[in-house]
């Protein structure tokens, strides 16, 4: 299995197949010119400032994939860059994540290890001058022998992300990593409804941690997003959010209010993928996605 753990999954037809049928759909294209490209974008995320916008490109098969990062500079989205984190050119990075106080930023890579495909989560710190660290790995429990994907850090600082290790009920599954007050980390699964006998991938927390977004596999051989909401401690399926039925979702990200979803889908009959922007209720925030020059 692939690095990416969608790879099996979408490579199944190719993204052609997959996007002939075009159906219109609620959600809207966001992606800024300067960001928009014929690959593919997902994955974004916003420094609190909304200033800065982090996310991964990739190729249209989703096999091979790097970290680029936009400034909100003279009313203008930049042109991205790699961030100065970044590892090698050799490395595969993705799935980047700004902590909501903006101290930390989360991703994948294969950086320092003698596997391409397989992905750990890493972590960089922020200084008061506004420079990121060092890389770090997290360590194990968190990290492990398999691919990581998705790292999504809650207000009480502990850590979502996907993985494809053994022990889960599905091919991949969806863990959740607890810091110790004395060092360390405990890890669990997410069991059901998150984490089944089929593929989940990726989840995306709410702000006030009652909502869920679930990338999985449910039946139709791809990768959609589902909504869950929080209910007397467990977690109960809130439907679907809307979007195309004929290609796949990935890599989402919920306002700060929980109220809208930006994530990656593919675009048009080109196969290429940006970033999309749909509504999760009927009175919406409009100033988030953060504007540039509006």
């Amino acid at each position: 299995m692939r690095a990416r753990c969608l790879i099996p999954v979408l490579s199944l037809l190719p993204l052609s197949a997959l996007s002939c049928h075009a159906q219109a759909a609620s959600p809207q294209r966001w992606t800024p010119t300067a960001i928009a490209s014929d690959q593919y974008e997902s994955s974004p995320t916003f420094t609190p400032d909304g200033r800065e916008l982090y996310f991964m490109r990739s190729d249209r098969s989703f096999g091979r994939y790097r970290l680029l990062m936009s400034r909100c500079e003279n009313g203008a989205w930049s042109a991205p860059v790699p961030p100065p984190f970044a590892g090698p050119a050799a490395a595969q990075e993705a799935d980047p994540y700004v902590s909501a106080d903006g101290r930390r930023l989360y991703y994948v890579s294969s950086r320092g290890g003698t596997d391409p495909d397989d992905l750990d989560i890493w972590r960089v710190e922020r200084s008061a001058d506004g420079l990121w660290s060092k890389p770090q790995r997290l360590p194990a429990p968190v990290n492990s022998t398999a691919s990581e994907l998705l790292p999504r850090e809650d207000a009480d600082g502990t850590l979502y992300f996907g993985s494809s290790r053994p022990g889960g009920p599905g091919l991949t599954d969806i863990y959740v990593g607890r810091p110790r007050n004395g060092g360390g980390w405990d890890v669990s699964l997410l069991g059901p409804p998150i984490s089944t006998a089929e593929q989940e991938y990726e989840v995306e927390i709410s702000r006030d941690g009652r909502q869920l977004i679930l990338v999985g596999q449910r039946g139709d051989g791809r990768s959609h997003l589902y909504r869950y909401q929080r209910e007397g401690g467990r977690w109960v399926a809130n439907g679907r959010v809307p979007a195309r039925e004929d290609v796949f979702q990935v890599g989402p990200l919920l306002s700060p209010r929980g109220d809208r979803v930006l994530f990656g889908q593919v675009a048009s009959e080109r196969d290429f993928g940006e970033l999309f922007l749909a509504d999760l209720q009927p009175q919406v925030d409009a100033d988030w996605p953060p504007r540039c020059g509006e």
